[in-house]
């Protein structure tokens, strides 16, 4: 339970805190039309992709002292639910996954924005809206940026048939397809167990755990897809009509995601924010894993947003939270988001050329309080802690410029040493409980923190910790922070244990990997520890699209060039690239493409068993904190293939 020091905090929170500031509540209901009579969203197999319910606690009126208020007031209001009137002509269906799906009404058919995350879900609101407003074909897509919840369900609103006669357009920003496969490939398995952290995909919805994620409730689960575009919006600015709409496009690169877009939508009065401006301060780098975000370009993009378009919108609709009304809201939010990423930017650089380090920026950032005042600059999404220490991440890398901590000893190496002087872990776990019981819990966090490194199998010190960790999390406005120390707790007190989530390695995936991206993912897949002494070229072919490439093992690493051929190549592989794809997806070996004379080989086909051993599968649910795995015998970080995993097997 909250300690009295959490109370005390989440009181002294509700006495400063604007709560009596409805504004939003009032924009987040407005344009309500209907909800249906379903809370839950069954995928195909019978099992749920989505529940509403799981956050029914929030609707009882009940302040809860586990939850920060400002968070609880956000989770709140995440919790609209149906489908929205916008303006006449452009609506919304909220609340069923973790992003909104847009609907624009054309000459004859659906525009859809963002078709959410899994197709159970989009295929539920397109659904719902055309019993509604009357059923109509979807006529184009528009995905506005290259996340996997703004395009992952757009099976469930285009059908096969559609996009094989042309019936639909799929609208997309200049790279879309390269950074959406790329964020997923090269680091998607890290990505994937850092998300289950910081969005609380291992702690069950409650009081206690899981309430919000900032944008949404959280991420749907189910069949998680992507189809390439057949339009992509190249320049900076662009415009288009499809079925009777007009739209100008705004290519916003490296904001919120490498390839992004704004829509101006001039009949409507309407702007379309994509995710560059919702209600919350967004993340410069997310927890999860990704590149680090620019912030003084994402405030840019804004400021060009609001002298273009400010003036003349009527309302600024985005794929998450809700929209704003009259001209004078709009530039308002628009200059308050303009006005906290510059801020970010600036002075976290004004800092950091004053000597402040990306260890200690965290506790010396804060924005300016008329900031700070705005609901939707709030760290949410995007705390003030780790988006100060990104920003300089970005610019100066991780190093305080300490020597001490340029090659710091690994937490398991160095624990012991800390353990072994300040007296053991009986001191060390009196001292915890002592600063625990004071309410002294990032000071707690600091020693039991190594003393679970040095003991790892010391599970009173762990517990400790959990508990520590615990209140931690009920304290912290942001989700992604309060999602990761609840996530810590629940790991240390019982182990690491899988969760279900979207599911992203469908056959649509692989299919929009190119050839050099999936050759480049096994560089990575490759243990360099396994190819000591190989050495070998393997030239590879795909008539139908006309790539060539050439791969090598050279000092136990594989590189890949596109556009060559090796005259020396030990093996010469030829085979149409849709039918690598099978390869690619699994559906088939090469062995067996060979044998059906849909590929060939010429030279030595052993390289490839070669290469074949030095892959590895990697583990999911790998170990974050020490002596969490409870498997016996398995590696925390890779397992090798076994036998069965041969590439080729040869006459």
């Amino acid at each position: 339970m909250p300690s009295r020091y959490t109370v005390e905090a989440q009181q002294q929170q509700r006495r400063i805190l604007p709560l009596a500031d409805t504004q939003d509540f009032q924009e987040a209901k407005r344009g309500f039309i209907a909800a249906p009579p379903y809370r839950k969203i069954m995928n195909d197999e019978g099992g749920v992709a989505w529940d509403i319910d799981n956050w029914a606690f929030l609707l009882g009126g009940k302040d809860y002292d586990s939850i920060h208020p400002s968070l609880q007031r956000q989770a709140l209001l995440n919790m609209e639910y149906g489908l929205f009137e916008v303006v006449p002509g452009i609506y919304q269906v909220r609340g069923f996954d973790l992003a909104n799906i847009s609907f624009i009404r054309g000459n004859t058919g659906w525009i859809v924005i963002d078709p959410l995350t899994v197709k159970e879900t989009s295929r539920a609101a397109l659904r719902f809206i055309n019993e509604k407003l009357g059923a109509r074909p979807v006529v184009a897509v528009i995905i506005s940026h290259s996340h996997a919840d703004h395009f992952g369900g757009i099976r469930g609103v285009v059908d096969a048939a559609a996009l094989a006669a042309g019936t639909v357009q799929i609208i997309a920003p200049k790279g879309f397809l390269n950074e959406a496969i790329a964020e997923n490939l090269y680091a998607g398995n890290a990505m994937t167990r850092r998300k289950s952290y910081t969005y609380g995909d291992l702690v069950p919805p409650s009081p206690y755990g899981q309430v919000d994620a900032s944008i949404g409730k959280a991420v749907a689960s189910g069949d998680a897809g992507i189809l390439p575009p057949t339009r992509s919006i190249e320049q900076p600015i662009e415009e288009l009509t499809i079925d009777g709409v007009r739209m100008v496009f705004q290519n916003t690169p490296g904001t919120e995601a490498p390839a992004e877009m704004n829509t101006w939508f001039p009949d409507f009065k309407a702007f379309w924010a994509a995710e560059n401006i919702v209600s919350t301060l967004h993340n410069i780098l997310t927890l999860r894993g990704a590149p680090v975000r620019d912030a003084l370009a994402w405030s840019q993009y804004i400021n060009a947003a609001l002298y273009q378009f400010g003036g003349q919108a009527e309302v600024m609709f985005a794929s998450h939270s809700w929209p704003r009304w009259g001209k004078e809201r709009i530039t308002e939010v628009m200059r308050g988001q303009r006005d906290m990423y510059a801020n970010l930017n600036n002075q976290v650089l004004h800092l950091a050329n004053s000597g402040v380090t990306i260890n200690q920026i965290h506790n010396v950032y804060e924005p300016p309080k008329s900031l700070q005042e705005l609901w939707y600059d709030r760290g949410y999404h995007g705390s003030y802690l780790h988006n100060s220490r990104a920003v300089i991440q970005r610019y100066l890398g991780f190093w305080d410029l300490n020597p001490a901590t340029l090659v710091p000893l690994s937490p398991e190496d160095s624990a012991p040493l800390y353990i072994e002087m300040m007296g053991g872990a009986g001191k060390v776990m009196a001292k915890g409980q002592e600063l625990y019981n004071q309410g002294e819990y990032r000071l707690a966090t600091e020693i039991l923190n190594k003393l679970v490194y040095a003991e790892p199998g010391n599970q009173d010190a762990k517990d400790l910790l959990a508990d520590t960790y615990e209140q931690m999390g009920y304290q912290f406005e942001s989700p992604s922070l309060r999602n990761s120390f609840l996530a810590g707790a629940k790991e240390l007190r019982d182990g690491v244990i899988a969760v279900k989530a979207a599911k992203a390695g469908s056959p649509d995936f692989v299919r929009g990997t190119s050839t050099e991206q999936f050759l480049n993912y096994l560089a990575i897949q490759m243990d360099s520890r396994k190819a000591e002494g190989m050495k070998f070229k393997i030239n590879l072919s795909t008539p139908d699209n006309g790539e060539r490439f050439v791969t090598e093992m050279s000092n136990a690493t594989l590189t890949t060039i596109a556009g060559y051929q090796a005259s020396d190549a030990d093996l010469t592989i030829t085979i149409d690239r849709r039918e690598l794809e099978d390869v690619m997806i699994g559906a088939a070996k090469l062995a067996d493409k060979v044998a059906a004379g849909k590929a060939k080989l010429e030279g030595n086909p052993q390289v490839l068993t070669q290469l074949g051993s030095t892959m590895v599968t990697f583990d999911n649910w790998f170990e974050v904190l020490p002596s969490t795995k409870k498997e016996a015998g398995l590696s925390p970080k890779t397992e090798l293939l076994q036998d069965d995993a041969t590439y080729y097997e040869g006459p």
